[in-house]
């Protein structure tokens, strides 16, 4: 199988539109057309994990994070970015990066941290904002449904846990053709009233060629009358973190002590105890002191995350319990959902998961 033909897998399983910014996803070492014998995920793709990859003849490594994530000026040697990409590069292996495309899925990093720790009734701590378009049209009654059904399939009318979402009002289109016009409805030059539909949808904006192509694919006018949107509703569905509940509430020190088992960290930096039961839990994984504050706004009673630094544990504010988990396990998971998934969806070859600890952090 072709890399070009696994791309579509892996944008499904983390759809590079959801990533941020600032960040660096895709395919970032590789020819699209180069036969692929085997894939190895891994959390980070250093140059151990591409020996690896070399032993067990895998010559696609999907990572989770992206080993290039800036800019190289030049590719010598000097530091473990370069030396893996070199690596890569000499033994035709290409690299895959998902990151935060997978932090902002509904079921990516932190549904999987979620999952581990038990909580249930989860939902996004920070929902994704403008990511959100609404494309309004014109049709004839008798181009409705069959207008209506190809904007669906082509992505347009999802929102929360509905599909095929649309709203249709009735009323009077006007027009009138010129010498260049071939109407549906009248002559040339005749000044023609009709009734028409208007037909409103909603859809993700990465989607919106998908949706423009369905629009004129599916329309029976010469010249199709259209408006799109920017809304700047919240996405539900996509964002980063969430938010759940135990089962049970905890005391705080029965949690940390759950917390610590589950997803296997050395140690737990925490603000100070509260005396107060834990039941709702909000989570990021990897760094997200940015979400302090969207996590009491959530009510939750603690709120897990990474890399927080000394005067960020103040921001607790005594109205949460605020814990630093550790940054390799906050994901720990992420590349076993990876394996996972990617084993349901191809099977004519190896999917391999990586052997390799790349946790830079190590407890005394």
């Amino acid at each position: 199988m072709k890399l070009a033909a696994l791309l579509p897998i892996l944008e499904e399983m983390a759809p590079l539109a959801y990533a941020e910014d600032f960040d660096n996803v895709g395919l970032l070492v590789g020819d699209k057309n180069q036969e692929i014998s085997g894939i190895l995920v891994c959390h980070d793709a250093l140059e151990q994990v591409i020996e690896e990859a070399i032993a067990k003849k895998c010559n696609l490594v999907v990572c989770f994070h992206p080993i290039l994530f800036s800019g190289l000026k030049k590719i010598t040697g000097k530091n473990y970015v370069e030396r893996a990409i070199i690596k890569a590069i000499k033994n035709e292996i290409a690299i895959y990066a998902v990151h935060t495309a997978l932090d902002n899925h509904q079921n990516g990093v932190n549904k999987i941290f979620c999952q581990a720790l038990g909580l249930i009734n989860t939902k996004i701590l920070i929902p994704k904002e403008n990511f959100i378009k609404k494309l309004v049209t014109y049709t004839i009654p008798e181009n409705a449904e069959k207008l209506r059904n190809g904007l669906f399939d082509a992505g347009a009318g999802k929102i929360g846990n509905y599909e095929d979402c649309s709203f249709n009002s009735q009323g009077i289109g006007t027009y009138m053709g010129n010498e260049n016009s071939n109407p549906e409805i009248g002559e040339r030059f005749e000044f023609v009233e009709n009734t028409e539909i208007k037909i409103e949808v909603t859809f993700e904006k990465h989607l919106e060629t998908k949706i423009l192509k369905a629009l004129f694919t599916h329309h029976v006018y010469e010249e199709v009358a259209y408006e799109i949107y920017q809304l700047t509703n919240k996405h539900q569905n996509i964002g980063l973190g969430m938010v759940g509940e135990l089962p049970n509430s905890l005391s705080e020190t029965e949690f940390l002590t759950l917390v610590k088992e589950k997803i296997q960290t050395g140690g737990i930096r925490h603000s100070a105890f509260l005396n107060k039961p834990i039941q709702k839990v909000a989570v990021l994984g990897g760094s997200g002191s940015f979400a302090i504050h969207a996590a009491i706004a959530s009510g939750a009673d603690a709120f897990l995350t990474a890399d927080l630094k000394y005067h960020q544990f103040y921001e607790a504010e005594n109205r949460l319990l605020l814990a630093d988990v550790g940054h390799f396990e906050s994901e720990r998971f992420t590349k076993n959902y990876i394996v996972d998934y990617l084993k349901e969806k191809i099977t004519n070859f190896a999917i391999i998961l990586s052997e390799e600890n790349t946790n830079p952090v190590q407890y005394f």
